[in-house]
């Protein structure tokens, strides 16, 4: 090996860490549901997220919580490792990981995506493939520098994208090329740090591989030292004497010289290197890791904890009517925000990022967003009550604002006292806090059946509010009329929602007369809270012992009630008693009653279709279901740790169940089966098109028992929604501009589309930008009218107008977003497509959200130098597996250091204590992995970096 090819010193015995990767999953193919088709692989998903979890570890080890003893290293050893479980030690039993662990999916279905996109999954670039490996890796560095760029202006889903988007590219590297067959023992050296050119690189002339006519082909490399990559498909033809891929799906390995060499699985039929599969994937691991170490030296822990939600924190975001009858909302909002700000600064629980639209009439924003708590307070307290006055104002547009800027799986809080004037803007709304999963909480001082009060240009209908109505259903949220002077109290609930709170179902979902509500309390369950809303008469709780407390104010044998005008609030004294409880409420009208809890126990879902043709079968990701057709439903519970004694069984959860919304009808029961280990968290439903065959909303509710057999309920907290057709708008490079079949008769394509060049997310002041669009329908005929909107309000054309769909059948189409010479530098775009039915208006519109990136120049960078040592000045290695996570770190010898690289312009990391060698560990293997008793697999360790390089 040549010196310049050694890898850097700062790969040699330095700091690994371990966790867990997903169970049973598919291997660099891309998500867990890739094992149907590859069992005991490694997939980009596993990759992705024990490389993440490795460097959030060791951010912990070195950044000690606040308040409470500094993690050991120690404590971590021989143990299997979970985001939940390092959540618990970092910031406290019970803290929940929901969000950590809801970035991290955002990160490796962006990975995945990279496989099923149409215009990624055959693009030589974005996977190493053809030879064209300098031409990847300066895609790979610009994702990475798209990242950065992202996370800095506080777009953390559009870095997230780019990030799993790099890393496909990255771990594609050590599956794709021959680097592995090499005999590199190390990630290569200079794929992350573009000022260091790619050496030893196979030209067009030189041949690469002979011939071999079998699923595996371990000796079809020709002797050469040269760095290849194999060619796929027909995408890009291959020359004589090339590499192939490989696999079934790949047209090339027909050709002379047959066979391939990518390792992406453990399956001949996939891979024919699949015996090399476990090395590549620790090599790829290894990679993974110092991407993220590397983002984490160029954001910072701050910013690279924002990142990755690393908290378990929520946000706080206000949308607030300013008009001169707003004063005592204001203030009662300015009291909330000061309390959370005061009482949560410094702990776990402080608010991660800030979130303040104001509106009025005729105008709305601008927004503000921060991450700094006395900036965000300084903001609020210079908004005052000013003008205006008379009613509808603009709150759906403010809230729409608010969306665009607020973390997915947060809570938004309006203040108002009017109805909406751009009521319009209500189904879109509704929409976008389901893929943002926002829940939304409007707090009204306004009685909706009251016809006086501040002056009104027309007489407004009593149904005004239906639109708030209708947001916080669609949300998950709930919509709170009251008074002037109970507002301050009543605003309490702004506290308790970013306590990160659940809602827990009822039964009936709402009230019926003379039937009582009833919800089930376990042993999981802490600070239950009952709230009813209504003109009531009376009310009971009723626990399973036959105890009862009434509508009486104060503290009760069950807990606290204090009223509020016409809102309640019970706040159940803990420990409950577990089973099941009843509500019984008489009113006028319908009274709203919501149960809510403190818990670590809750669930994330998200749905996919299976692709199970095609070199990298897996699942692709969906926002929501769609009619006709056959989807899967992936959950992952969180909080699974958090068992009342340590020693019992872990809950599991055995079935879902589907209700219609806002009634509640059961449209079904689907049984979960587990993916991987159960302490994962990790289940699978199949939804048939026959039980989601009706567009319109729906509920999950989780069903199953804990350790010790009693039940357990959980319901999502926003609900679903099954939509008529697929409906997706991308950034993209390739972009069709025709109609085509997808069902099984579809006929052959003649040729392909045409092509255009546009950014993957990204937008620069004055140029326009190409934009693909896809619509497909699998439940019946649909003539649809296309309508688009852009926030701001920069220039969209489109080809699409109108398009009538067949059973099966999709239309593309292409659409031009023009960016003026004055867009702001990081200013968050949203792309708005809405597909509605002409012919029935009673099917609901379908809409498609695309977030972009107005990006500005990129700044100069140094590139600082960073040894890496623990805090006792050590320099430690700790053991990795990628099977069950087990930690090891014994003593060495000098001669187990690797050397110094002769010519190298990369930070050298240097120290004078001790180094660690690894030592051999036998660990369990996961299902069907092949790991277990593997003595090279048990040596193997992974060094996790803190590199200060800025070469993006």
């Amino acid at each position: 090996m040549r010196p310049t090819d050694e890898p850097p010193s700062h790969l040699g015995p330095s700091l690994l860490l371990l966790l867990q990767l997903l169970g049973p999953a598919a291997a660099f193919f891309p998500n867990i549901w890739s094992l149907l088709a590859a069992p005991g692989s490694i997939t980009h998903q596993d990759l992705t997220e024990e490389a993440a979890l490795n460097v959030t570890l060791q951010l912990f080890l070195e950044q000690p919580p606040p308040g409470r003893p500094p993690l050991r290293l120690e404590d971590f050893l021989g143990r299997t490792l979970l985001a939940d479980n390092l959540f618990a030690a970092y910031f406290g039993p019970g803290s929940p990981s929901r969000r950590f662990r809801a970035a991290l999916g955002e990160v490796s279905r962006a990975n995945a995506a990279q496989d099923f996109l149409p215009t990624s999954r055959n693009d030589p670039d974005l996977h190493f493939d053809a030879e064209r490996l300098g031409q990847g890796r300066a895609r790979l560095v610009g994702a990475l520098g798209e990242t950065v760029v992202a996370a800095r202006a506080l777009d953390h889903s559009l870095a997230r994208q780019r990030l799993g988007a790099a890393l496909h590219a990255l771990q594609d590297f050590y599956s794709h090329s021959n680097w592995v067959e090499l005999g590199k023992q190390q990630p290569h050296p200079h794929l992350l740090w573009p000022r260091q050119g790619l050496r030893n690189l196979a030209q067009v002339g030189d041949p690469t591989c002979s011939d071999c006519d079998e699923w595996s082909c371990p000796g079809n490399l020709l002797g050469f030292t040269l760095l290849t990559s194999g060619y796929f498909g027909t995408h890009t033809s291959k020359p004589p004497g090339k590499c192939s891929h490989g696999g079934h799906f790949d047209q090339s390995s027909s050709q002379p010289p047959r066979g391939g060499i990518n390792k992406d699985s453990t399956s001949p039929g996939f891979s024919p290197h699949h015996m090399l599969h476990l090395q590549a994937a620790n090599l790829a691991l290894l990679a993974s890791i110092q991407a993220f170490s590397l983002l984490r030296s160029r954001l910072g822990d701050r910013g690279f904890s924002r990142l990755l939600d690393i908290t378990p924190a929520s946000s706080l975001s206000f949308v607030l009517d300013t008009t001169g009858s707003m004063g005592e909302e204001i203030n009662a909002a300015k009291i909330q925000a000061r309390h959370i700000v005061e009482q949560r600064r410094g702990g776990p629980m402080e608010p991660t990022h800030y979130v303040l639209v104001p509106f009025h009439d005729p105008g709305f924003g601008p927004v503000f967003t921060t991450s700094d708590p006395d900036s965000f307070w300084q903001q609020l307290n210079e908004i005052h009550a000013l003008g205006g006055g008379d009613e509808p104002e603009m709150c759906l547009s403010a809230l729409e604002l608010a969306l665009l800027h607020t973390p997915p799986l947060s809570d938004i809080f309006v203040f108002t006292d009017a109805s909406p004037k751009d009521a319009f803007l209500t189904n879109r709304v509704e929409s976008l806090t389901q893929e943002r999963r926002c829940r939304v909480t409007f707090l009204l001082t306004e009685d909706p059946s009251r016809v006086q009060g501040r002056p009104r240009r027309e007489v407004l209908s009593p149904l005004r509010f239906e639109p708030y109505e209708a947001v916080a259903l669609a949300s998950g949220g709930e919509v709170i009329f009251t008074k002037d002077q109970y507002i301050q109290d009543v605003a309490a609930i702004v506290g308790d929602s970013v306590a990160d709170l659940v809602t827990l179902p009822l039964e009936p979902p709402v009230v019926v007369p003379e039937r009582p509500l009833v919800f089930s309390v376990d042993g999981l369950l802490q600070r239950v809270t009952v709230r009813i809303h209504g003109e009531l008469s009376s009310f009971w709780i009723r626990n399973p012992a036959g105890v009862s407390q009434g509508q009486e104010e104060g503290e009760g044998p069950l807990g606290h009630t204090r009223r509020f005008g016409q809102f309640w609030m019970v706040r159940m004294n803990d420990p409950l008693q577990t089973g099941t409880w009843e509500i019984q409420v008489t009113a006028k009208g319908t009274p709203r009653v919501r149960v809510q809890a403190q818990t670590s126990l809750d669930f994330l879902f998200h749905f996919g279709i299976p692709m199970k043709d095609g070199p990298h079968p897996g699942l692709y990701p969906l926002t929501q279901p769609v009619a006709g057709l056959h989807s899967q439903l992936l959950v992952e519970v969180t909080g699974l740790g958090s068992r009342g004694n340590p020693g019992d069984p872990l809950p599991h959860f055995s079935h879902v169940v589907l209700r219609g919304v806002p009634h509640g009808a059961e449209l079904g029961r689907v049984p979960l089966e587990p993916m991987g280990p159960r302490e994962r968290g990790l289940l699978v439903a199949s939804l048939p098109p026959t039980l989601l065959s009706t567009a319109g909303p729906f509920s999950l509710e989780l069903i199953g028992q804990d350790g010790v057999g009693q039940g357990l309920h959980r319901v999502a907290p926003q609900p679903c929604a099954v939509v008529p057709v697929l409906l997706e708008v991308r950034c993209q490079r390739k972009v069709r501009l025709r109609l085509e079949r997808t069902g099984p008769a579809a006929p052959p394509l003649t040729g392909p589309p045409p092509q255009l060049s546009g950014p993957p997310g990204f937008l620069a002041p004055g140029t326009e930008a190409p934009l693909s669009l896809r619509i497909a329908s699998f439940s019946g005929p649909q003539d649809l009218d296309l309508r688009t909107s852009v926030n701001p309000s920069f220039a969209l054309t489109s080809n699409l107008s109108r398009v009538r769909l067949e059973q099966n059948e999709s239309a593309w189409g292409c659409l031009w977003l023009k960016v003026p010479d004055t867009a702001a530098s990081d200013s968050v775009v949203m792309v708005t497509v809405t597909a509605m039915n002409r012919e029935a208006s009673t099917v609901p519109s379908t809409h498609a959200f695309l977030r972009l990136l107005v990006r500005g120049p990129t700044p100069q960078v140094r590139r600082p130098h960073f040894p890496l040592q623990d805090r006792q000045g050590e320099r430690r290695v700790v053991q990795t597996y990628l099977g069950a996570a087990t930690l090891t770190a014994s003593p060495s010898s000098p001669q187990d250091q690797l050397p110094a690289p002769v010519h190298s312009t990369d930070p050298v990391l240097t120290t004078t204590s001790p180094a660690f060698h690894l030592s051999t560990l036998v660990t369990p293997g996961r299902a069907g992995g092949g790991l277990v008793g593997n003595p090279w697999w048990g040596t193997v360790g992974a060094v996790l970096l803190l590199l200060g390089l800025a070469s993006w």
